[in-house]
This record gives structure tokens, sequence and C-alpha cells, in this order.
């Protein structure tokens, strides 16, 4: 019988490559991307103190968005996202996809953070 190949599963497995080489330090945090089918969600995080220094997603309260899942709500989490991190005083990152292709949603999310600021 032929099994059913589980696309979550194989980008999981495609994540855990990458976080195995790649991680967020002190000076150069990790700036983490997670897309689901309703809404995007970025993250920096500290991986040597295990903390999440600035968070930002489409369900934030103040991005009033109606629909949290196409590139236009994507830029506006990475224009929020870089906003919050120049008021923590982060300017450097390292780019963390979550295993999904550098395309559509995540790279406008990415585009957006450096447009405002975000060095990656």
């Amino acid at each position: 019988m032929i099994k059913k190949v589980i696309r979550n599963d194989v980008r999981k497995a495609r994540h855990a490559r990458v976080r195995a080489k790649v991680s967020g330090t002190t000076a150069i945090p990790r700036l983490n991307v997670f897309r689901s089918n309703s809404n995007i969600f970025a993250q920096i995080i500290d991986d040597e103190k295990a903390i999440t220094l600035v968070s930002a997603s489409s369900i934030d309260k103040e991005l009033k968005l109606e629909n949290g899942s196409n590139a236009e709500a994507a830029t506006k989490v990475g224009e929020l996202l870089a906003k919050r991190a120049k008021e923590a005083k982060i300017t450097k990152v390292t780019f963390d996809r979550g295993g999904y292709l550098y395309h559509g949603r995540v790279k406008a999310l990415a585009e957006a953070a450096r447009e405002n600021g975000l060095e990656f």
C-alpha cells in the first residue's frame, strides 16, 4: 500500500535540518516564521536564553486585518515586527523560514521586515 505523504511532516523535517545549523544568539537573534492556513506569525527568539524577544502576527489587534492569510497581511506583520524590533534595539537577525519555501507570504514578510530596518 502506498503511504500518504503528510506535507506538514515533510516541512517539520526540513525545519529540523535547518535548526540543527541555525540558532539565535543574544547578539544576533533568530527571526522565525510560522504560516498557518488562516494567519501568519513571526517571532524574534534568543535561543541561548530560550526566550522570545519580539513577536507579531496577523491576529494582533493593532493591525485590524480582515484576512490574515494573504501577502498583504504578511507585509503588515513584517512591518510591525521590524517596528517592535527597533523599539527593543534589535537590528540584526538570522532568518528562519520554518521549513517553508521563500515564496509568497514568507517572502512578503521578510522583505517588509528588511525595508523597515531589520538586517538579515
